[in-house]
């Protein structure tokens, strides 16, 4: 199994369910947001949480992590040393082994290329208003980032042609060299210190990066922002972090998103919810009022004798689902509002009212009265 265990960073169970697993994340994510949580070990905390959201999240990941404790599936050895089809006669997954052995004898035959290192992760983040988020749209960032040199083509040397293989590792970038250990006389490989690894003897340095086959840039990135991205999700755009050395794979970039808010909406997961304070009459008489959408507005009618307090249920008004024609609600709660100031004329009006209406009417305070006469 992983070093990491994806369900207990989350705090689910193996059987849970994606709404289950994208409910959690979203909880831990905001808990450990840079932005709200200063704490030690915050910022750690939110990167693994969205290192266990990113395999769970994922059927292929999680079907691979599940069977082999890795998001990327089976590693090392796929066939074993005789005696069973699982290996070492049937001992079971030794597939974490894998890269020791290499490290001891070298592959088990000749010298072998040195393994690229994977470029560092870069993480940078980006502001949308309330609009860009519910609709998606397209942002550029820049970032300053480590990319292969270009004038070299990678190689640290003037254009790219002025080296020769190296004489001590024979261009593999490793040598071997033997050690006394607790088992013996162990034979190991490691990377070369005449050419540091890149198994190249560098006659004349290229000038652009000075030798060292990479250099630090300003890129401008165009990122594409799915509509329905809430705050504090994290975009991850394979490698576009730092490059890798000697061939590695380069490092992703992750953005972390922020959101600002809506005037009035209040956004939940994928629905809105809306607190509107309407004249007492309104309610009493019925009437329409103009509720806003993420565009547009749309028209709200209540019916007489509305109660505050009262929720309304506009399906299919909220927020688009990530990459799904889905859409949550719009939830618009109605208080009714009395006037700071009455006239004399529309205090007469009111006392008349109060006085043509039976108090029978109000079954709240009506059942009020009733339990104060019990205390």
């Amino acid at each position: 199994m992983a070093d990491k265990n994806y369900y207990d960073i989350l705090g689910v169970s193996k059987d849970a369910s994606p709404d289950d697993i994208k409910s959690a994340y979203r909880k831990l994510a905001k808990k450990y947001h840079p932005d709200i949580n200063k704490e030690p070990g915050a910022a750690d905390k939110f990167k693994e949480v969205n290192e266990a959201y990113e395999c769970l999240s994922d059927p292929t990941k999680k079907s691979n992590y599940d069977n082999y404790g890795s998001a990327s599936g089976p590693q090392g050895f796929s066939g074993g040393f005789g005696g069973g089809a699982g290996g070492f006669g049937g001992f079971g997954d030794f597939s974490d082994f894998g890269d020791i052995f290499s490290n001891i004898f070298g592959g088990f035959g000749g010298a072998t290329r040195t393994q690229g290192a994977r470029g560092e992760d870069l993480q940078t983040q980006i502001t949308l208003s309330f609009e860009e988020a519910v609709f998606g749209c397209t942002k550029d960032i820049n970032i300053t980032r480590v990319e292969s040199c270009a004038s070299c083509k990678g190689t640290g040397a003037k254009n790219g042609t002025e080296y020769t293989q190296c004489s001590e590792c024979h261009g593999t970038g490793q040598v071997r060299y033997t050690e006394t250990s607790m088992f013996g006389r162990v034979i190991r490989q490691g990377p070369c210190k005449k050419c540091n690894g890149t198994g190249k003897d560098i006659k004349e340095k290229c000038t652009d990066c000075g030798g060292n086959g990479y250099k630090r840039v300003s890129s401008t990135i165009s990122v594409n922002i799915p509509a329905g991205i809430d705050d504090g999700q994290v975009l991850t755009m394979r490698g576009k972090g730092n490059c890798g050395k000697r061939g590695g794979e380069d490092g992703d970039l992750h953005i972390i998103v922020k959101v600002k808010e809506h005037k009035v909406l209040v956004r939940d997961g994928f629905d809105l919810s809306l607190k509107v304070y309407v004249p007492f009459y309104t309610l009493l008489l019925g009437g329409e009022i103009e509720i806003p959408l993420p565009k547009g507005t749309t028209t709200l009618k209540i019916p007489e004798l509305t109660q505050s307090g009262t929720l309304f249920k506009l399906k299919g008004k909220g927020i688009k689902y990530l990459n799904r024609e889905t859409y949550g609600n719009l939830l618009v709660t109605v208080v009714a509002e009395s006037p700071k100031t009455l006239s004399k004329n529309d205090k007469k009006m009111v006392e008349a009212l109060r006085d043509s209406i039976k108090s029978d009417n109000f079954s709240r305070y009506k059942d009020y009265l009733k339990d104060m006469k019990n205390l």
